[in-house]
């Protein structure tokens, strides 16, 4: 090997652990934000308010090891901004009667026409389970007051490797 030359790592195998901690939301008003996601039954983990009007908020889906964050100077991204955050369940049906309960305006139940993923907005949605309940293939989408978009999606067997 030259001096100019060097191993190049294996890029199929991970060495450090990287986990996806919190994602952060644009809002345009976090009190409103922040009761909407505790009506969900989000569990509040933080709010800090500082003097300048810095304010950050973080709060934690029920049995989530990630977090979303609000905030004030948190972002420069347009309230609303964000699409296809994933919610996972093991139970689509049960998620659906609990968000629904809790305020939020979510859609039917479907399944997209494809079979494989959703498509972008609402192209593709067939109304209904995928067929046969297959595992990853129903889902159910809801937003927050700002029009951040979020997927329920039924797993109820991780495919093999997870």
């Amino acid at each position: 090997m030259t001096s100019t030359e060097s191993a190049a790592p294996d890029r199929n195998t991970a060495t450090v652990d990287m986990k996806l901690e919190a994602v952060v939301i644009p809002v345009a008003e976090v009190d409103r934000s922040k009761a909407f996601y505790e009506k969900l039954g989000w569990r509040l983990d933080a709010d800090f308010a500082f003097d300048n009007g810095f304010r950050v908020v973080q709060l934690t889906p029920p049995g989530s090891q990630a977090s979303i964050i609000i905030g004030n100077g948190i972002t420069d991204a347009q309230p609303g901004s964000v699409d296809g955050l994933q919610l996972v369940v093991d139970d689509i049906r049960a998620a659906h009667a609990e968000l629904a309960a809790n305020g939020a305006a979510i859609s039917e139940i479907f399944h997209d026409a494809g079979g494989i993923f959703h498509h972008a907005g609402t192209a593709g949605r067939v109304l209904g389970h995928a067929p046969e309940r297959a595992n990853y293939g129903s889902f159910a989408s809801f937003s927050d007051p700002d029009g951040n978009g979020w997927i329920v999606q039924e797993v109820t067997q991780r495919a093999p490797g997870r």
